[in-house]
């Protein structure tokens, strides 16, 4: 199974810490937020892997060659400009169409700054189930931007607190606000369909898929545990967690 892991931001939000690194190299009880991520997917049968790079790239080239890629087949996607999360993978359409045995089976998305104990197993094989296009993990949980979904799971719109009013892009009521955790399961078939160019939010094009009726679903991920590791004081709060641990356990 393949993964992309967007790892390409300034990392502003965890600054002074990114000041002499990219964020995928902030360490948590001496692992780094890339490892950490990286021996997640491997757990869960991940092999292939392409991490998208621009705020400090050489770094992170050398940090995975010098780590033996952690016994995994690891390209770069370096962005001379940031491309945001939607231009990112489709910079990165290439890794996911280079053969015909991974066509017809999707792939994951996950940012470099999430830490959960999310069942990727079992979010792949609902994603499956339930035909989509693509599948979020959302969670009943309080944050500045929502996603809205039908009882039928599927997306119809967002809610960003600043905003006077949600933008609807499916009828259906009565709708539900999740927040999205930032792991994404995704159809091959979704590089087809964005037709979005240069720096772009996939989130747009989620929503602009939605109103045309693709099927992109909500994964209800309440049960589990799940970390923004975006800000110094998650940094520490999980590091505090941790004290009495050597290891993080990767798999649980």
């Amino acid at each position: 199974m393949k993964a992309m892991i967007l790892a390409a931001g300034l990392g502003t939000r965890l600054r002074p810490l990114t000041e002499d690194r990219p964020k995928a190299l902030v360490t948590i009880a001496g692992q780094t937020l890339l490892e950490l991520t990286l021996l997640r997917l491997r757990s869960f049968g991940v092999t292939e892997v392409i991490v998208n790079t621009h705020h400090y790239a050489d770094m992170i080239a050398d940090y995975l060659h010098e780590n033996g890629n952690f016994g995994m087949q690891i390209e770069i996607s370096p962005e001379l400009t940031l491309l945001d999360t939607g231009g990112g993978l489709k910079n990165a359409t290439h890794f996911f169409l280079d053969s015909t045995a991974n066509l017809n089976e999707p792939f994951i998305l996950h940012n470099v700054d999430v830490l959960s104990t999310i069942d990727l197993a079992r979010m792949v094989q609902f994603h499956k189930d339930h035909a989509a296009l693509a599948t979020l993990a959302v969670q009943d949980r309080v944050t500045s931007r929502y996603l809205n979904f039908n009882e039928q799971g599927l997306l119809c719109g967002r809610y960003v607190k600043r905003d006077s009013q949600p933008a609807v892009v499916r009828a259906g009521l009565p709708l539900h606000r999740f927040a999205f955790s930032g792991i994404h399961i995704i159809s091959t078939e979704l590089f087809t369909k964005m037709i979005e160019d240069g720096a772009f939010s996939i989130i747009e094009s989620y929503l602009r898929m939605a109103a045309t009726g693709e099927r992109i679903i909500a994964f209800r991920a309440d049960e589990y545990q799940w970390r923004d590791l975006g800000r110094p004081e998650s940094i520490l709060q999980v590091t505090q967690d941790l004290a009495n641990r050597n290891r993080i356990d990767s798999s649980a």
